[in-house]
């Protein structure tokens, strides 16, 4: 294990560490895993997604959106119908963290009692925290 992480490390620095750090804060918070999860199995409509998704704000779907668009994960395709309408697609590189994302998401559910028993512990002895 040790080697891995010396050979990520070496990875790191032989990089824009900035990019790095920025992507991985990008793809790795809730909405953009969310997003990546529901755009995995079909194009959707920037309202599609708003109402599938009822707790994320406008302002922070098309935050996200956009972030993951410059990053090159997602896709908005412009439909030039009357009136023109647009949806969102992975990229065939968003594609490539599905396997990754849905090991983070399974992960999360084989360990969930776990974690809710860690949090109560936690809680319990930190009253106020």
């Amino acid at each position: 294990m040790n080697q891995d992480m010396a050979g990520l490390k070496e990875r790191i620095h032989a990089t824009d560490r900035e990019v790095f750090f920025s992507v991985l804060s990008h793809i790795g918070d809730k909405w953009s895993l969310v997003l990546l999860g529901m755009l995995s199995k079909e194009p959707m409509r920037y309202t599609q997604l708003a109402e599938r998704i009822p707790k994320i704000s406008r302002r922070m779907l098309t935050v996200t959106l956009r972030q993951l668009e410059r990053d090159g994960l997602v896709e908005r395709i412009v439909h030039a119908d009357t009136p023109p309408w647009f949806e969102y697609d992975l990229t065939e590189l968003g594609r490539t963290l599905i396997v990754p994302v849905r090991a983070l998401a399974d992960w999360t559910l084989d360990n969930i009692d776990l974690i809710i028993e860690k949090r109560a512990q936690y809680d319990q002895e930190n009253p106020g925290s």
